[in-house]
C-alpha cells in the first residue's frame, strides 16, 4: 500500500509557498500548484507514463488565496493516494474538489490575512520601530512567516487527513462567519491606527476638533482616500495628491506641520 511519508508532505507544504511563483493570465497558479503536489507525485506514481499523467490533470486552472490554498491541497493528496492504491478517483473528481473549494475559500484569505493578522502584527512591531527598537522590523518578518508557514502546514496535513470529509466542515455559513468576524476585527484595529497615527494639526479649530472629536480630521481623510482607491485611484497618485494638497495648505498658513 503506497502511503505518502510526512518528510514528503512538509516537502509539498514548502513548495507550496511558491504557488504564484509562476502566476499566468491563462491558468493562473496552476504552474505553482503542480510545483507544489510534485513531490508527492513522484512517490505515488514512479511509472513514468502515470507520473506524466499527474501531471497533466495538475496543470489545469487554478486560482485562490495562497494561503487557504493548503487545505485543497492536502484533499488532493488524500485522493491522489487513494488513487494510487486503486481507488476509482477520477480527472473530474480531483478538478472537480478544486474547483468547488477555490472560490469559497478565496473569499475568507483576505479578510482573515490581509485586513486582520497582517494589519495586527504590522501595528504592534511599527510601535516597536517607531520607539526606536530595530526588534520591529525584525520580529514582524519573522513572526508573520511562522505565523503564515505554520497555517499552511496545519492546514494541509487537516485536509489530507480528513480527505473529502472536510468538506462538510467547510459549510457556507462557516466561511462568511469567519470572514464577517475577520473583517471586523480588522476595521477595529485600522480604526485605531487612524485614530493613533494619523495627525492633522488645522490652525485656529484644531484644539476645539481634538476636545469635541479627537482624530475626527484624520477620520474623515481615511475615508476620503478609502472612497478613491475603492474607484480605482492609484496608490502611488493618491499619496503625490496628499503630498501636494499639505504643500499647499502649509504654505497657506492653514495646516501646521
Amino acid at each position: 500500500m503506497k502511503k505518502l511519508s510526512k518528510l514528503n508532505r512538509l516537502h509539498v507544504c514548502f513548495n507550496h509557498q511558491f504557488l504564484q511563483g509562476s502566476w499566468n493570465f491563462e491558468r493562473m497558479q496552476n504552474g505553482g500548484w503542480c510545483f507544489a503536489i510534485l513531490p508527492a507525485l513522484k512517490q505515488l506514481f514512479p511509472d513514468n507514463v502515470e507520473y506524466n499523467e499527474a501531471i497533466k490533470r495538475h496543470l489545469e486552472f487554478y486560482n485562490t488565496h495562497p494561503y487557504v490554498s493548503a487545505p485543497i491541497l492536502g484533499i488532493v493528496l488524500s485522493m491522489e493516494e487513494a488513487r494510487a492504491n486503486g481507488e476509482k478517483i477520477t480527472d473530474a473528481d480531483l478538478h472537480d474538489i478544486k474547483v468547488g473549494l477555490m472560490g469559497p475559500l478565496a473569499g475568507v484569505g483576505d479578510p482573515v490575512f490581509w485586513f486582520t493578522l497582517r494589519p495586527i502584527l504590522a501595528a504592534v512591531c511599527a510601535s516597536l520601530a517607531l520607539s526606536g527598537n530595530i526588534l520591529g522590523p525584525i520580529l514582524f518578518f519573522a513572526l508573520w512567516n511562522i505565523i503564515r508557514f505554520a497555517f499552511l502546514w496545519v492546514t494541509q496535513e487537516m485536509g489530507y487527513k480528513k480527505g473529502i470529509s472536510l468538506i462538510s466542515d467547510l459549510s457556507d455559513d462557516l466561511l462568511k462567519n469567519v470572514a464577517l468576524g475577520a473583517s471586523m476585527v480588522g476595521m477595529f484595529v485600522i480604526g485605531i491606527l487612524v485614530q493613533q497615527w494619523v495627525r492633522i494639526h488645522i490652525s485656529g479649530i484644531q484644539l476645539e476638533l481634538n476636545t469635541i472629536l479627537p482624530g475626527f480630521v484624520g477620520l474623515i481623510i481615511f475615508f476620503i482616500c478609502t472612497k478613491l482607491l475603492k474607484k480605482g485611484m492609484s496608490p502611488v497618485l493618491l499619496i503625490i495628491v496628499l503630498f501636494l494638497i499639505c504643500m499647499l495648505l502649509e504654505m497657506a498658513g492653514i495646516l501646521v506641520i
